[in-house]
């Protein structure tokens, strides 16, 4: 398993660094299969948008703070 979680993290490394943010922390919720990327902690959104896809975007104002992406497993 260990191995298997490295080779993940390494599988995902080139997507994760081409964010525009440095600084992120990703949760997944496996009952609910809803992976959330959150660029500040806390996050404190005060606006959502929910894309056709079916990806929240999550805003303080102007600024992206999170995204929350539904279905995750299935992408």
């Amino acid at each position: 398993m260990t191995i298997n979680l490295a080779h993940a993290a390494t599988a995902a490394a080139p997507q994760l660094l081409g964010l525009a943010k440095t600084r992120f922390w990703v949760d997944y919720d496996r009952e609910a299969d809803v992976l959330y990327i959150n660029f500040q902690r806390p996050q404190k959104a005060t606006n959502s948008v929910l894309t056709e896809d079916g990806v929240v975007l999550r805003y303080r104002a102007e600024e992206l703070v999170g995204i929350t992406v539904l279905d995750a497993s299935t992408r």
